[in-house]
């Protein structure tokens, strides 16, 4: 299988840089899927191309349990999976690229985070659907097409066109943008998944879809072969892009009747914390985390995709709920090593728990405001007195910013079980009082587009602990 990523710019060599893979090596990874390698087979004044090349053994493919096949059937041994541009392919651009799937580019933010002039090259894509199913799919999204169809068979022209076809995407676009288009259409194209589909895969699409799938008018086709037809996934993503497309997802917390932006719609404020809470594990550079409070396992869910963390703990109150993440995580359907990996078990925040202590990170995002203000001491003595991970990062509604919310009472929390909300100033007092009791100094980061007046939605505190003399 093969994909061709081209850019034309001023100094097309940057394509190393956004793709994170330099231009004069050959970088190789040993998949689940294959073997994949990286390569620039071309680099001039103008031009930078980039390939993805996935091999896949079809021998250790029928032997796999991963599979998606019956093993039953002649079908399981003989089939199209090593060669065409479907899921596998998928699977690998997002192991391969993930970071540059992010959007995430030091070296170049500014042009990470601009439409650059990207060619796209696909070959022996299936087309099932219809010969015009890759211009439903790709064209509403701003790609022009050139869509190369041949016969089955030159000597038999009667067998009819071949359901496989080459297609080369040109236009504008982000290229995180662009590759996460990708990353969901590959398999939509195909109709068909490698692998068994589990309620992960909702939140997988989502997460990919960010941007451009609320609204794309066949997000409800997308679904369905993204997930399978797997009825109550499909049913669960159509009604979670029905509520981004109107807007109403930004708060989980309540339905505040916020009027929201274009720009908020496209990435709620759910994201937007989670997205705060990865970036500043990133900056502490976190392997082992514990997501304390954990409930359905949103975070976790992030957390257990990206290969860095090699150890994660999701803890909650509620047993049910943590029925809810593991189904989420699909851990029955992982190997042994990845359950290892990923830990989940009932705990309270408040109690001491050796199980988490001495990790790199501990989270408690959106957690504390639940927890009834008398109790806070415990906590804190619980998370960094007896637990002491080298940071704790702390996520919170900032109270201020509740009255630009009108259909929220004045005094009213965001959530009926929030047991306070803070201010900015008394979240600083706090944050501030539980690092210096406990060693930690305290940064603090705005989540959400800020208020000039009024800060922004969410506050972030990330605490690091201060070196022993």
């Amino acid at each position: 299988m093969l994909l061709t990523i081209s850019y034309r710019g001023d100094d097309p060599g940057d394509l190393g840089y956004l793709l994170h893979k330099h231009p004069d090596r050959v970088h190789d990874f040993d998949l689940p899927v294959g073997d994949a390698h990286v390569f620039y087979p071309e680099l001039d004044a103008t031009h930078c191309t980039a390939a993805l090349l996935l091999e896949v053994d079809p021998i250790e493919l029928a032997r796999s349990s991963r599979f998606r096949g019956d093993a039953g059937t002649l079908g399981h041994y003989v089939n199209d999976r090593p060669y065409v541009s479907g899921s596998m392919l998928a699977v690998a651009l997002g192991s391969v690229f993930r970071t540059a799937m992010t959007g995430r580019c030091d070296a170049r933010p500014e042009l990470a985070a601009s439409p650059i002039d990207l060619r796209i090259g696909l070959h022996a894509v299936p087309l099932r659907g219809g010969a015009d199913l890759a211009e439903r799919l790709l064209a509403p999204l701003g790609w022009r097409l050139e869509v190369s169809e041949a016969l089955l068979d030159e000597r038999f022209p009667e067998w009819g066109p071949s359901p496989y076809a080459s297609i080369a995407l040109s236009g504008t676009m982000r290229l995180g943008e662009a590759l996460r288009q990708l990353y969901v259409l590959l398999p939509v194209l195909d109709d068909a998944k490698h692998y068994w589909v589990a309620d992960a895969e909702v939140d997988k699409l989502l997460r990919a879809g960010e941007g451009w799938l609320p609204q794309h008018p066949e997000r409800e086709l997308i679904s369905r072969r993204y997930l399978a037809h797997q009825r109550e996934y499909v049913a669960a993503a159509t009604a979670r892009l029905a509520e981004l497309d109107q807007g109403s997802a930004g708060l989980p917390e309540a339905a505040t009747g916020q009027e929201e932006t274009a720009e908020e719609r496209v990435r709620p404020l759910n994201r937007l914390r989670a997205d705060a809470v990865l970036t500043a594990l990133d900056d502490v550079g976190a392997r082992t985390v514990a997501d304390v409070g954990c409930g359905p396992g949103a975070l976790l869910a992030r957390l257990a995709v990206d290969p860095r963390f090699t150890r994660i703990v999701g803890t909650d109150v509620s047993p049910a709920t943590l029925e809810t993440a593991a189904k989420r995580l699909g851990l029955a359907e992982r190997s042994d090593a990845q359950r290892e990996r990923i830990t989940l078990y009932p705990s309270s925040v408040t109690y001491q728990d050796d199980r988490i202590a001495g990790l790199d990170a501990v989270v408690l995002m959106e957690v504390v405001e639940h927890v009834e203000p008398e109790r806070l001491d415990a906590l804190a003595r619980s998370v960094f007195g007896l637990a002491k991970p080298a940071s704790v990062v702390v996520t919170t509604p900032n109270a201020e910013y509740n009255a630009l919310y009108p259909a929220l009472a004045a005094g009213a929390f965001r959530h009926p079980d929030h047991r306070f909300e803070w201010t900015r100033a008394e979240f600083a007092a706090w944050a501030g009082a539980v690092g210096g009791r406990y060693g930690y100094r305290v940064e603090f980061r705005a989540v959400g587009e800020a208020d000039p007046l009024l800060g922004p939605p969410t506050q972030l505190a990330l605490f690091r602990k201060e070196a022993t003399a």
